[in-house]
């Protein structure tokens, strides 16, 4: 059995030593181990992964030991995370595909690690695809009028499916923080870098008007502040005056699905922390 730990609290002297002591006690063998010091905040961070594959773990004694030992001591917000769990991932849509079919192809293809128990949208468009991966729809219209019962079918079905985190992938409607207080930091939303210099429903029109040099994308947790959460990854590509609008919107989209991807891929190995609405990230 392997598992992952993640820690943060006030950087102390002996926080190392003690919780590499108390996995050795406990017959683990440390595997990887990355930390972090916020100079600034007089912040640790540790994400630390042990093998016991010679000793069954008693996860529950395991959990209040630590608790006891080391988590009252250095007064830590931690979790710990089983390798033989996989992580339920729900996928919000609207029309755009593009990012849809890049999860269910990483998905099937066994490079994204996770159970994906259903995908929603507030349009039908992209059902046929869910259809092609075998992944159960939802067709949840949404509207000014009926935004609460929508919203109260979205908490039913990601409590019956018992999901851990969302992923936004092109949703194009915001999310209240009803959904946000469920799951926070655990629902994942990628939009083009313009933000705010190029808002609005043709961000690539903008830019292309604009003549800007490079164009990018950018996902991050979600938080109230509209598209202002944890940022989790990021990337860029040049363009320039040869490029058309089509060219502009093409590269964009090729963008955007490789930063979630690659952000969703981060958040499912644990190698994600959020602090002061930053992101530590783990190598």
């Amino acid at each position: 059995m392997k598992t992952t730990i993640l820690i943060y609290c006030q950087d102390q002297a002996g926080i190392i030593s003690n919780v590499t002591g108390f996995i050795h006690s406990k017959g683990g063998n440390i595997i990887y181990l990355d930390q972090h010091v916020d100079k600034e905040a007089n912040v640790f961070f540790m994400r630390l992964q042990s093998d016991f594959e010679k000793n069954i773990l008693d996860i529950p004694q395991f959990k209040k030991e630590f608790e006891d030992t080391l988590g009252n001591k250095y007064n830590m917000e931690w979790s710990l995370h089983l390798d033989t769990t996989m992580p339920k991932m729900s996928i919000f849509v609207s029309k755009y595909n593009h990012c849809l079919y890049d999860l269910l192809s990483r998905y099937k293809s066994g490079e994204l690690e996770v159970d994906i128990p259903f995908i929603v949208s507030n349009h039908d468009d992209l059902s046929d695809i869910a259809e092609q991966f075998d992944v159960p729809f939802y067709h949840i219209p949404v509207s000014t009028d009926n935004k609460a019962e929508a919203e109260n079918e979205h908490l039913r079905l990601l409590k019956e499916y018992n999901v851990d985190f969302i992923v936004l992938a092109r949703y194009m409607q915001i999310v209240s923080k009803r959904l946000i207080d469920v799951y926070p930091n655990k629902i994942i939303n990628i939009h083009h870098s313009f933000l705010p210099a190029f808002a609005g429903a043709k961000p690539y029109h903008a830019a292309f008007e604009r003549g800007v040099k490079i164009i990018g994308a950018t996902s991050h947790y979600v938080t109230e502040a509209l598209d202002a959460g944890p940022i989790i990854e990021q990337d860029v590509t040049t363009v320039s005056h040869a490029h058309t609008i089509k060219d502009f919107i093409a590269k964009g989209r090729d963008l955007e699905k490789i930063v979630l991807s690659r952000a969703v891929k981060l958040h499912v190995q644990r190698k994600t922390m959020v602090y002061n609405n930053k992101t530590v990230i783990f190598s």
